[in-house]
């Protein structure tokens, strides 16, 4: 089987660290959706604007590797969302590391433009998707088939509590249209979740900026803020 981008996501998540782990949990995070030249035709999109949410269909790149990928096959994955420690079967869970490096998102589409100097661009929020992520397809999102509020879904039955740091040393940031959405982003704790070290510094590339921080508790102090060249 062979497939092809018929279009790239374009945001301010220049690297893996960082990013949501599910699809329509940081809002002020916007993306931008640009159609591969053979695609780039206004009809391709028409009724869209019709639709307030989209799937991607997504290949996992740059810093997420598959088990495809790398050779072999674990039947088994540790979940964040249990802390790193406790096994659950890959089919039972989202990792990236699967036979198979495809992604699945839905996300709130802001704006369907036709006609731009690049075709068709979709503005898109909540995305969990690095910058440059190859999407493989796209389609309206439909509630009727698509919500199942009565579902069972094991350990991910709610959604995490994405304000759960409070963040200081935030005039250290740039006075910027990024602000506020790196700020949603490090109040989510963007720590793996078996990491807990005090002592730790961490590294967050966020658009133009590399922004340091440790973590006591529930507090996130930003330590340094250096603008990447």
């Amino acid at each position: 089987m062979t497939y092809s981008a018929i279009a790239y996501i374009h945001n301010d998540f220049r690297e893996k660290f960082g990013i949501p782990r599910q699809s329509g949990l940081i809002d002020q995070v916007t993306s931008t959706i640009i159609f591969e030249e053979k695609y780039r035709n206004a009809d391709a999109v028409r009724g869209l604007e019709e639709f307030s949410h989209l799937w991607l269909i997504w290949e996992f790149s740059k810093g997420f590797a598959s088990r495809g990928e790398t050779g072999g096959f674990s039947a088994t994955v540790r979940p964040p969302r249990l802390g790193g420690n406790e096994r659950k079967g890959v089919w039972a869970t989202r990792s990236p590391n699967r036979p198979n490096p495809i992604g699945l998102s839905c996300v709130e589409i802001v704006s369907v433009e036709p006609n731009t100097s690049d075709g068709p661009v979709i503005t898109v929020r909540g995305a969990d998707l690095m910058d440059g992520t190859p999407i493989l397809d796209i389609k309206p999102y439909i509630a009727y088939a698509d919500a199942r509020p009565e579902a069972a879904c094991s350990y991910a039955s709610a959604a995490p509590d994405m304000n759960t740091l409070k963040v200081e040393g935030t005039s250290l940031l740039p006075d910027t249209d990024e602000k506020e959405a790196i700020i949603a982003v490090l109040s989510g704790d963007p720590r793996p979740g078996y990491q807990e070290d005090e002592e730790r510094e961490y590294g967050l590339s966020y658009g133009s900026y590399n922004i340091r921080f440790r973590v006591s508790s529930d507090v996130l102090t930003i330590t340094q803020v250096t603008e990447i060249t």
